[in-house]
């Protein structure tokens, strides 16, 4: 998860030089990261078929071909085409990896599964914190292109040794946990799709994944429109740009937050975890928009967006194993996780919306509005339906049970 972390958490440090060397428009460039969200997340559910069939080494080994192969592309492109094609290769990638890591951790650690999933997640969170300053120094002394060629080489190498130490768990070794309320039976994808706690979870996804995707794809920009990219910050014992330190803070609060909410959420539940955490992150994008001219509020506050919006990679996967079982899990988060391509979508969107009116704050206060739609639909609507699917997901086998839709359907044993 640490080898494929960049692809995505370290664009935004190529983004000015690209636009610099072509002279291309800023949303023509980002349009790639979006095209490799899209790819990495509405891939998901048929990633999720080849993981049950082949298992967690071959899919990782696969994906991690592909990372590598996708930043090769990225050193040798002249037009935005071979940008495109090389975000389409490393969504592939990524989401090879992304998916079968985090499927594995909900598989081994039923009581657990926040704190799994979250650690899981948070090597993909925080797993460009330590390259940042090296990627950066390398732009800036070698260029963009050798950039891109070297640490495709050296991720792609770095995830592949990785995949041949994974397996997935025996019938044996794992067992129902009987601290937090989960769902007795495993549900099939069809079946988790006809559930109103399904789309709902979908719904909030997409609410809270918006503004960290934002977040993440333009935080460079918004740094440089701001006016706070190249101000020198003095923390006594070195002095570095501002945005580099924001990037490198942001990718460790990032990697913090999926295990620390995860591990919440195993003690207090996912819904009141997700109130906090969406109330945070939608406050802290507010006071970014209102106070981001100032240096040091700009790192404060870029940090405590990207510590309240990494966790929900661990709390949506984590739901959505106590709610459905984990017999399924690979195509059903498969299809929740491309929430985050919907997200994605938007990021285009932002650049437009911010040159039409000439400030980030109207693209940061809609997305916070998302945010704390999402922390009161968590406990206003989460929070009682998902007690009545876990209700019914323990009648017996003999018991008809009705589902979300009012359809009938005979309930599987536990």
């Amino acid at each position: 998860m640490i080898a494929t972390a960049n692809i995505q958490y370290a664009w935004t440090l190529f983004v000015p030089e690209i636009q610099q060397t072509f002279g291309w428009e800023r949303a023509s460039i980002q349009i790639a990261f979006t095209i490799f969200v899209i790819v990495q997340t509405w891939l998901a559910p048929i990633e999720g078929y080849f993981i049950d069939k082949f298992g967690p080494r071959l899919m990782v080994a696969f994906g991690a071909v592909f990372i590598g192969l996708a930043w090769i592309i990225n050193s040798q492109a002249t037009s935005l085409t071979g940008f495109y094609i090389g975000a389409a290769i490393g969504g592939i990638g990524v989401g090879s990896i992304y998916a079968t890591c985090i499927n594995n951790a909900l598989k081994w650690f039923p009581d657990r599964r926040g704190l799994a999933v979250g650690l899981t997640a948070g090597g993909y969170g925080a797993g460009s914190a330590a390259t940042i300053l090296p990627i950066a120094a390398m732009i800036d002394s070698s260029g963009f292109q050798e950039t891109f060629f070297f640490f495709g080489i050296l991720q792609g190498s770095l995830a592949f040794a990785a995949a041949w130490f994974l397996r997935s768990p025996k019938k044996e070794e794992i067992k129902t946990s009987d601290k937090i309320v989960q769902s007795r039976r495993d549900y099939t994808l069809k079946e988790a799709m006809s559930t109103r706690l399904f789309w709902l979870m979908f719904f909030m996804f997409i609410c809270v994944v918006t503004g960290g995707m934002m977040a993440v794809a333009q935080l460079g920009v918004i740094a440089q429109d701001l006016g706070v990219k190249e101000f020198e910050v003095n923390m006594y014992f070195f002095t570095m740009a501002a945005l580099p330190l924001a990037l490198m803070l942001d990718r460790i609060m990032n990697g913090i937050s999926r295990p620390l909410f995860g591990w919440i959420s195993d003690n207090i539940g996912r819904e009141k975890t997700m109130v906090i955490a969406f109330t945070l992150e939608g406050l802290g994008i507010i006071a970014l928009g209102y106070f981001g001219h100032n240096p040091w509020a700009f790192l404060f506050l870029s940090g405590l967006v990207f510590l309240a919006w990494g966790e929900v990679y661990s709390l949506f996967s984590a739901l959505a194993g106590d709610a459905f079982g984990t017999k399924h899990i690979g195509k059903i988060y498969g299809v929740l996780y491309t929430a985050k391509g919907i997200g994605a979508l938007f990021v285009p969107v932002g650049n437009l919306l911010m040159e039409a009116t000439g400030t980030w704050s109207t693209v940061l206060y809609t997305v916070a509005a998302m945010d704390l739609l999402a922390a009161f639909l968590a406990i206003v609507a989460l929070r009682p339906i998902y007690a009545a699917h876990v209700s019914r997901s323990t009648v017996s086998k003999k018991t008809t049970r009705t589902d979300d839709l009012g359809d009938a359907v005979a309930a599987p044993s536990h």
